[in-house]
């Protein structure tokens, strides 16, 4: 896993995403997307009339749509919650991978940040989590040993937050990051009291982050930010149509602070 592994400020990926629910009803859908993957310490080298960072672009990033969202800088409020959390990445690499806000607008289910140690091994995944009633929280996952996350790491965290209404909010998570050259792929498995009940994977391929394969990108999918909350609620209906229990909203969670692997009693 190398968090530096050349000498671009950013990625853009491309690919899928893939949802499956197995019970009670079996109800699978597959999207194409694009995000970014930017280095947070090279923020203002992504500058230019196509994107931007807190400036209205055909593709931007609004710093405050992250981390505190109160216009700390990211970086620093990163690598806060990694001391917090116990580790220590000696200056490494951090990526946030999201989607950017095409013409002003963004809503993102979830913005991974990767965090790196010096010798560019994966070290920390954050998940940061938003639902449709205006809900966030923020999961810090690491290895049980604190050691490199691999391919073969399973990254543990009990459910806090409210993200669909035919959801309960128990069970934990399941996250396993796989990355290459030229691909990224992490999948997200949801348990509930009864076992497996959701599948995710997030499949990408990476690419330069250049003007050409980010206008290209755009060029195919210009509603892609207003297209997620569209397939959130048609998604929805489909559920509702095949009489899958609906649970409704729930209160907030606490999101003051990210939720570590230490702070959580383990499946």
């Amino acid at each position: 896993m190398n968090g530096r592994s050349s000498d671009r400020a950013g990625w853009l990926m491309s690919g899928r995403v893939m949802h499956e629910r197995l019970r009670p009803v079996r109800h699978r859908f597959v999207y194409p997307v694009f995000c970014i993957r930017c280095d947070l310490a090279r923020l203002h080298e992504l500058e230019g009339w196509w994107l931007g960072v807190d400036r209205l672009r055909p593709l931007s990033l609004r710093t405050r749509d992250y981390g505190a969202c109160d216009g700390t800088d990211l970086l620093r409020w990163v690598r806060g919650q990694i001391v917090d959390a116990g580790l220590d990445l000696d200056g490494g690499a951090v990526w946030l991978q999201t989607f950017p806000r095409i013409f002003g607008y963004a809503f993102n289910p979830v913005s991974f940040w990767l965090c790196h140690d010096r010798d560019s091994h994966l070290r920390a995944l954050l998940a940061e989590v938003r639902n449709t009633f205006g809900q966030r929280h923020s999961y810090l996952l690491k290895a049980r040993d604190n050691g490199p996350i691999d391919a073969h790491t399973q990254l543990h965290c009990v459910k806090a937050l409210h993200v669909s209404p035919f959801c309960e909010v128990e069970g934990h998570y399941v996250f396993r990051i796989h990355e290459t050259e030229h691909r990224s792929s992490i999948s997200i498995d949801y348990h509930d009291a009864q076992g497996l009940l959701i599948r995710t994977a997030i499949s990408l391929g990476k690419h330069p982050l250049t003007r050409g394969h980010a206008l290209r990108a755009l060029m195919r999918q210009p509603l892609l930010t207003v297209g997620v909350i569209l397939r959130i609620h048609w998604q929805a209906l489909r559920l509702w149509f095949k009489k899958v229990p609906f649970y409704g909203s729930r209160p907030p969670s606490p999101h003051s602070r990210p939720t570590s692997i230490n702070e959580e009693s383990s499946p």
